[in-house]
């Protein structure tokens, strides 16, 4: 049984821990600099139109994940319903990677999104990121073409109602 998963909205005393987990080389692969982005993370705390957690599985807290209105970011992502929001996210903790847990804490995130309202969630992983794309189709998402973004290309990837 899949564990149950908590997304408590993330707060200044995280940063520290998002800090660390930025660093780590399996996330900087994929998220790049790390105190670039801990730049653009941590100014997201007061940003309206991002909401940001930590997900944690019990009280071990292993990952990050944003929850944004694509009005905002979403250059080059193409139409899509009034409502819509973009995710992004990584797993800080080494030891929780590979063990089924991504695309079972996108599914639990993305349902409840969707359940509130959201007509449409996506996300736009690095093609070449394989555990990410396989995370998110386990999880329900659909690869709907590459889009070009400030970071370069990307699959963007949509999960409908």
């Amino acid at each position: 049984m899949a564990p149950e998963y908590l997304f408590r909205p993330m707060v200044v005393a995280d940063l520290p821990l998002i800090r660390q987990w930025l660093a780590r080389p399996h996330v900087r692969e994929w998220w790049g600099d790390p105190s670039e982005q801990y730049e653009l993370v941590s100014g997201d705390l007061d940003e309206p139109a991002m909401d940001q957690f930590i997900v944690s599985a019990g009280s071990n807290d292993f990952g990050y994940l944003q929850c944004y209105e694509l009005t905002a970011w979403n250059s080059g992502f193409g139409e899509h319903p009034r409502g819509t929001r973009g995710i992004d996210l990584f797993i800080g903790e080494p030891g929780m990677i590979g063990r089924g847990h991504g695309s079972a804490f996108i599914r639990a995130f993305v349902e409840d999104r969707l359940r509130r309202g959201a007509p449409r969630i996506v996300t736009d992983p690095d093609p070449d990121n394989a555990r990410a794309v396989r995370a998110y189709a386990k999880a329900g998402f659909e690869k709907a073409g590459m889009v070009d973004t400030p970071d370069g290309p990307a699959l963007l990837m949509v999960r409908n109602v």
